[in-house]
């Protein structure tokens, strides 16, 4: 059962927010969990929970051995592939949170070292991590997790932005040391360049829509035309129940990197329509679709040309096969809507799709939407 009604109160207030996390814990604060999970309402919050314990666990979360399993650089390395993971996981429109938490707390043999845990919190816009030194010998082992599942859940609150005024039971002495940063929308998306966070996602779009599945159109933008909208649009009536939004990678096969303010102006297309638009920072698909599995990619039949086509793959079918497999193991599928290739008018009946893949594309038909306007052909009529 749950200590007390101060807790129930504070997890209910957490529940009651939109933020979606993910929380990676290790040495201490196993009960923060339970109690996250024993409160109605918990699948609003918590997309996953993962107790990296032993060593090797912790080593293959971190993809490194760390210089010391607790501290405060591992909880913010956890809290950073945590809110990574949290981005992956979380609804359309939802806040994401990552939680690192490591601690060195009382155990069967007595430590040399404090009774310490660190933690640390990543949202969108703030970072903070925080470390509280216990009183040795004042407390049994149970008694330390307690204290920092308390401490836990009261950070959660406050990353939540849930209304809250508890106190964990510190003593006078143990006196948590805090330290946060604040990112500007600049910072932010330099973090996305230098690949430090998967993607950025802009909410524009009033539609409330309450689905997991993202309808997405990926392209550059340059400049957004009635042409995506219109087969956004038609792709979301089609699949119905996703939520559709446009996709921009940051990052460029084959030219440099978008900068920071070329970003925000393609931004603002969006935000003056209404539409809700990702920035991420990966050009290929098959990358897209570990970054959005489920997903329904929108895309033209020029686009499906060029992706089953082994040309693009080292001159491997297998390996274009086996790449396109692997999204299609993500549960991703793709839309395609008609396109003038080379001056001809295509449709997915046009290319011969291996059987393997065949569920796994989907023609838009050409009576419901057909593009033969392109932004290379505006920018070009524009002079630009």
């Amino acid at each position: 059962m749950m200590a007390d009604s101060c807790m129930r109160t504070l997890v209910e207030a957490i529940h009651s927010t939109p933020t979606q996390a993910v929380l990676y814990v290790s040495g201490g604060a196993s009960q923060a969990l339970g109690w996250l999970m024993s409160v109605p309402g918990a699948s609003n919050t918590v997309l996953e929970a993962v107790v990296p314990y032993s060593r090797l666990s912790m080593v293959q979360l971190l993809g490194k051995v760390p210089a010391q399993s607790a501290s405060l650089q591992t909880a913010e390395d956890m809290a950073l592939l945590a809110y990574n993971r949290a981005l992956k996981l979380s609804k359309p429109g939802c806040p994401a949170l990552g939680v690192g938490f490591t601690g060195a707390l009382a155990s069967s043999q007595p430590k040399r070292g404090d009774h310490r845990f660190h933690l640390s919190t990543r949202t969108s816009e703030r970072l903070v991590v925080s470390t509280v030194t216990l009183s040795k010998g004042l407390r049994t082992r149970e008694q330390e997790d307690f204290i920092s599942s308390q401490f836990l859940l009261k950070a959660v609150a406050s990353a939540c932005m849930a209304s809250n005024n508890f106190v964990p039971d510190l003593t006078e002495s143990e006196i948590p040391v805090e330290l946060g940063w604040q990112f500007n929308e600049d910072q932010e998306l330099e973090q996305l360049i230098s690949g430090q966070v998967s993607f950025k996602v802009y909410p524009f779009s009033s539609d409330l829509v309450k689905a997991e599945r993202k309808i997405i159109l990926s392209g550059s933008f340059n400049p957004l035309h009635d042409g995506h909208l219109n087969l956004l649009e038609v792709a979301t009536r089609i699949c119905s129940g996703g939520y559709p939004c446009f996709e921009l990678s940051a990052v460029n096969a084959d030219k440099p990197p978008l900068t920071v303010s070329e970003i925000k102006d393609r931004v603002k297309q969006f935000k003056n329509v209404g539409k809700t638009v990702i920035i991420s920072n990966q050009p290929y698909f098959y990358k897209k679709a570990e970054l959005f599995p489920g997903s329904a990619f929108v895309i033209g039949a020029d686009t499906a040309a060029r992706l089953i086509n082994p040309k693009y793959y080292r001159n491997d079918y297998q390996n274009m096969l086996e790449t396109l497999i692997g999204c299609k193991n993500t549960g991703c599928i793709f839309l395609v809507g008609g396109r003038n290739v080379d001056g001809v008018f295509k449709v997915l009946d046009d290319f011969e799709i291996p059987e393997e893949l065949k569920d796994m594309f989907i023609s838009i038909p050409a009576e419901e939407f057909r593009m033969d306007i392109s932004s290379t052909e505006i920018r070009k009529s524009r002079g630009v």
